[in-house]
C-alpha cells in the first residue's frame, strides 16, 4: 500500500472520530508525495525530518513533525518496520500568545448599542452583532461556539455547547437577563421573518461566517476610537472571551478556596487545562496584581485575628 493511501485511510479514520484533520489531510499528503519521490514505500524518521525541515519557519517544522509523528505512529503500530521521528528533532514549537485586551463593560455596551446603529441592508445583521457580541460577554463562550448555535440549543436548564474546540459538549447555564435577551433576539428574527435552524444568522438564514463576525467587531471598535488602524493592535472578538474571564477572576472571593474557583471557571470556559485558566492571571499583570493585593490583605486579616 502506498504512503498516500495509507494517509488517505489515517485522515479517514480520525474523520469517523468527529475530527476535521483538514490541516492534517494537507500536511501528510504532501509528506507522502515527497517521500514517495524518493521511493519511500513506509515512514522513515530521516525522511519525515528531513520533509520537516523544509518548512518555511521553525514553527511550522515543529508542527510538521508533530502531525507525521503521529502518522508514523498509527502505522508503527500495525506494522514495526514503519519508523517513527523522535520527538523534538527539528526544535520545539514556541508559542507567541498575544496579550488579551480586556475591556470594560462600559465598553462592551458601547459596541452592542453601536451594532445596532451600524450600516447595511441586511435587516436582521445589526440585531445579529448586537445579541452575538452581548452573548461572548456575558458568558466567555469562543466565536465559533455562538455561531454554531442552533435554536434548539436553547434548553429550559441553558445553552448547549455542541461544537466546542475540543469536541466536547458541555452546558452553559443563563441567567435571566441573558435569557430574556435571546428571546427578544428570536422574537425578533421572526418578526423580519428570516428563517434557518441556526440562532445567529444572516438575512439568507444562514450564521455568518466568523471572519466576517470579526470584521464588523473590528469595524464598530474603530469608529469608536478602541482601536487604530489596519496593522495596529487592539482588541478582537475573542477579547470579549477574555474580559470575560478577567471579569469572574476580578470577582472572586478571597477567602474561598482560590482552586476550586478556577476550576468552575476552568470547567465553565470548556478550556482543556486549568492552566489555560490561569494564564489570564499571568497575561494581565493589573489583575494579577489586584487579586495578589487582595489575598496578602485578607491573609493579614486572618493573621491578626
Amino acid at each position: 500500500m502506498s504512503l498516500i493511501l495509507h494517509v488517505e485511510r489515517y485522515v479517514a479514520f480520525n474523520r469517523r472520530l468527529g475530527f476535521s484533520f483538514k490541516d492534517h489531510e494537507r500536511h501528510l499528503l504532501h509528506y507522502a508525495r515527497f517521500a514517495m519521490a524518493f521511493g519511500d514505500e513506509r515512514t522513515r524518521s530521516d525522511r519525515i525530518i528531513d520533509w520537516a525541515s523544509t518548512a518555511s519557519s521553525p514553527n511550522v517544522a515543529a508542527e510538521r513533525l508533530r502531525i507525521a509523528r503521529r502518522f508514523a505512529l498509527s502505522l508503527h503500530a500495525e506494522d514495526e518496520r514503519h519508523e517513527v521521528p523522535p520527538q523534538g528533532a527539528v526544535g520545539r514549537r514556541k508559542l507567541n500568545r498575544p496579550s488579551p485586551y480586556i475591556l470594560t463593560r462600559g465598553q462592551v455596551r458601547q459596541v452592542m448599542d453601536a451594532a445596532l446603529r451600524s450600516p447595511g441592508r441586511d435587516p436582521v445583521m445589526h440585531y445579529t452583532w448586537h445579541y452575538l457580541f452581548g452573548l461572548l460577554a456575558v458568558t466567555g463562550m469562543r466565536r465559533s461556539e455562538a455561531l454554531a448555535l442552533r435554536l434548539s440549543d436553547i434548553t429550559p436548564d441553558g445553552l448547549v455547547i455542541r461544537q466546542s474546540k475540543f469536541r466536547k459538549s458541555r452546558l452553559l447555564p443563563l441567567n435571566g437577563d441573558t435569557r430574556r435577551a435571546l428571546d427578544e433576539y428570536v422574537a425578533i428574527r421572526k418578526r423580519l421573518g428570516i428563517s434557518g435552524e441556526h440562532l445567529f444568522v444572516l438575512a439568507s438564514g444562514k450564521p455568518p461566517a466568523g471572519d466576517t463576525a470579526t470584521r464588523a467587531f473590528v469595524c464598530i471598535l474603530r469608529q469608536l476610537g478602541l482601536r487604530g488602524g489596519p496593522g495596529e493592535p487592539g482588541p478582537r472578538l475573542h477579547d470579549l472571551r477574555h474580559s470575560y474571564c478577567a471579569w469572574v477572576l476580578e470577582s472572586f472571593d478571597n477567602e474561598k478556596d482560590t482552586s476550586r474557583q478556577m476550576l468552575a471557571l476552568s470547567t465553565y470556559a470548556g478550556h482543556a487545562k486549568l492552566a489555560n485558566t490561569y494564564w489570564y492571571l499571568k497575561a494581565t499583570p493589573p489583575l494579577l496584581r489586584r487579586i495578589a493585593g487582595q489575598a496578602e490583605q485578607a491573609q493579614a486579616g486572618r493573621t491578626q485575628e
